[in-house]
């Protein structure tokens, strides 16, 4: 009996590759035999421009390495600064940072999960994850005045001061988050379908994930226990409790498409939790609307 595989091309287009590669893939079925990238087709110039800007007229570049995150490419682009000035922010500067990054952090794995969900057939859950994105974005919108590209912090502080009602709004939030985590879980992690198209597949070994230089939740989802903002603390984070989740094979093989997906999910949970402690090292009545001051003396 003869058999054919065929081959495939991915990307560069939006949204699957975000026109920065193109993947040649040999399929057998749904199976993927061999995936061959094919890199070079994005040339931002970003490194180039940085050379005759200013460290604060090089931020507006940083959200733009990735729209997604764009919180966190602020701050390393200050910490770097930072540390070259021999600068520290005060205290409360470097909480709000914590709070605006771990919230960017809960809704780029928002978007993660959505389309993830979406790619295997399970639409509900993508609208429940742009429900929180959005909400995030609106948080953006309020402090900084743009929605993705907030270009909102700054070397040794924050570009403005964190308006009236803000941390009402975080706070609103990072309580609703656990219960929306809990509707995510809920809908995938023991269906029997999204097992079946993430246990086993894909797997990637600690040692593959090391040699290829993988990092993040990928690298976790292998498990390999790394995460910077334990081992290597920048900005408060030392100041900060919390769980690092790494795969264990939870649902199969360890570094599998599943331990990734429950990675990112446990991350979520962590990420609300280091909100939480970053609102409650904010001063009584900071950011916070009359009716929310009186309630807290």
């Amino acid at each position: 009996m003869r058999s054919e595989t065929m081959t495939l091309n991915m990307g560069p287009q939006h949204p699957a590759t975000h026109g920065v590669l193109r993947v040649a893939l040999e399929l057998d079925g749904e199976t993927v035999l061999k995936a061959k990238p094919i890199i070079g087709y994005l040339h931002t110039g970003m490194e180039k421009q940085a050379e005759y800007k200013t460290y604060t007229q090089s931020i507006p570049q940083t959200d733009r390495m990735d729209y997604l995150a764009p919180m966190s490419n602020n701050l390393a682009l200050c910490l770097s600064a930072e540390k070259l000035l021999g600068i520290t922010p005060p205290e409360r500067v470097q909480a709000i940072r914590v709070l605006l990054a771990e919230l960017t952090r809960i809704s780029a794995h928002c978007v993660w999960l959505g389309t993830h969900a979406l790619d295997i057939g399970a639409m509900t859950v993508f609208f429940y994850c742009f429900r929180e994105r959005e909400k995030v974005l609106s948080i953006y919108d309020h402090v900084s005045g743009a929605r993705m590209t907030s270009s909102y912090f700054r070397v040794g502080g924050l570009a403005m001061d964190i308006p009236p009602g803000f941390l009402d709004r975080c706070e609103k939030f990072v309580d609703e988050m656990p219960k929306h985590t809990d509707e995510y879980e809920n809908l995938l992690t023991k269906n029997p379908i999204w097992l079946a198209r993430l246990q086993d597949v894909a797997p990637l070994t600690r040692e593959q994930a090391i040699g290829l230089g993988a990092t993040g939740p990928t690298l976790r989802g292998s498990g390999v226990d790394w995460d910077l903002r334990r081992d290597v603390p920048y900005g408060a984070y030392r100041d900060f409790k919390f769980d690092v989740p790494v795969g264990k094979g939870a649902a199969g093989t360890v570094g599998d498409a599943f331990d990734r997906y429950w990675v990112r999910i446990q991350e979520m949970r962590e990420s609300s939790k280091i909100a939480r402690q970053a609102l409650e090292r904010m001063p009584a009545g900071a950011g916070r609307t009359a009716s929310t001051r009186r309630r807290s003396r």
